[in-house]
C-alpha cells in the first residue's frame, strides 16, 4: 500500500472499488447537471414548460434509446458517490485535512443526500415514475410545509436557508479560487485540458453555488413570510432567474454553467486524485 506523509498506510477508503464508486459517482453528477443545464437553456431560450430540475433530467435520460438502462447507470452510478462520501466519513477523505472532523461531518452530510438522490433515480428506473422523476419544487414545499407545523419551524425552516444560502457562497469562493486544483491530478493533463478544466471549474462553480444562494434564500423568505408557497425547489429557482431584470438571458448564462459543471464532474471523474 502507498505511505502517507507520517509513514501509516493508506486507509482503505482509497481501494480500488472505493476509487471506482467515486468516479461512477462523479460520472453520474456530471449527467445529471448537463441534462438540467440543457434543459434549463430550453426554457431561457423557448419558455418551454420542461422541467429544469433532477426529475426532469431522469425524465429526459429516460426518453432517449436505451433510456431505461441509461437511468439505471445513472442511479448505480449515485449509490456509488454515496458509497464514496461514506467512505470518507468513516476513514477520512484524500488530503492532508481529509481525516477532520469538519471534513468527515461535511462527507456525511453529502452521503445522506446522494443516498436521497439515488433512492429517487432508482425508484423511477424500477417503474415509479413519480418517485424518481418528481418534482424538486413540490418537495421542497411539502418538506417546508411539514417543518414549519414542528414547535420552532419557521426557525429550524430559517437555519436550513441560511445554511442552503451559505453552502452556495462557499461554492462560488472555492471555485474562484480554484480550490479543486487540490484534488486533481495535474501530471495526466495538458496544459490545455488544464486550462479548459479551469474554465469549466470556475464557471460551472459559480453558477452551481449562485443557483445554491437562491434555493436557500427563498427558504428564507418562506420561513420569514410562514408560506410554504414561497420555497422553491431547482425548476422554480432556475425560472426565477428569468424574472429577473436581465429576463431570460440571466437564465440562459446560468444554465450554460450548470451544462459546464457537468462537464467539470466528467473532467474530475477521469483526473481527480482518489
Amino acid at each position: 500500500m502507498r505511505r502517507l506523509p507520517d509513514g501509516g498506510e493508506v486507509r482503505a477508503a482509497r481501494g480500488a472499488g472505493t476509487v471506482a464508486a467515486a468516479r461512477a459517482g462523479l460520472t453520474a453528477r456530471g449527467v445529471i447537471y448537463l441534462l438540467v443545464g440543457v434543459l434549463a437553456l430550453r426554457v431561457a431560450l423557448t419558455g418551454g414548460g420542461e422541467q429544469a430540475d433532477r426529475g426532469g433530467a431522469v425524465e429526459e435520460l429516460a426518453d432517449k434509446p436505451l433510456g431505461g438502462v441509461l437511468v439505471w447507470a445513472v442511479g448505480i452510478g449515485l449509490v456509488g458517490m454515496a458509497l464514496w462520501r461514506l467512505s470518507e466519513a468513516v476513514f477520512g477523505a484524500a488530503g492532508p485535512d481529509g481525516g477532520k472532523a469538519r471534513e468527515r461531518l461535511f462527507s456525511a452530510v453529502r452521503f445522506v443526500f446522494y443516498c436521497v438522490v439515488a433512492g429517487t433515480v432508482l425508484a423511477f428506473a424500477a417503474g415509479e415514475r413519480e418517485s424518481g422523476a418528481g418534482s424538486t419544487d413540490e418537495q421542497s414545499r411539502d418538506v417546508t410545509t411539514r417543518l414549519l407545523g414542528w414547535p420552532g419551524g419557521q426557525w429550524l425552516v430559517a437555519a436550513a436557508g441560511v445554511a442552503v444560502a451559505v453552502t452556495g457562497v462557499w461554492i462560488v469562493v472555492r471555485a474562484a479560487m480554484r480550490s479543486y486544483r487540490e484534488d486533481l491530478k495535474p501530471a495526466g493533463m495538458s496544459p490545455a485540458v488544464r486550462r479548459a478544466v479551469d474554465v469549466l471549474g470556475v464557471g460551472g462553480g459559480c453558477s452551481r453555488g449562485i443557483v445554491f444562494a437562491a434555493v436557500g434564500g427563498f427558504a428564507v423568505q418562506a420561513a420569514v413570510a410562514y408560506d410554504p408557497a414561497r420555497a422553491k425547489g431547482l425548476d422554480d429557482t432556475l425560472r426565477a432567474f428569468a424574472g429577473t431584470p436581465a429576463g431570460p438571458w440571466l437564465l440562459a448564462v446560468v444554465a450554460v454553467g450548470l451544462g459546464m459543471f457537468g462537464l467539470f464532474s466528467f473532467a474530475m471523474a477521469r483526473w481527480r486524485a482518489l
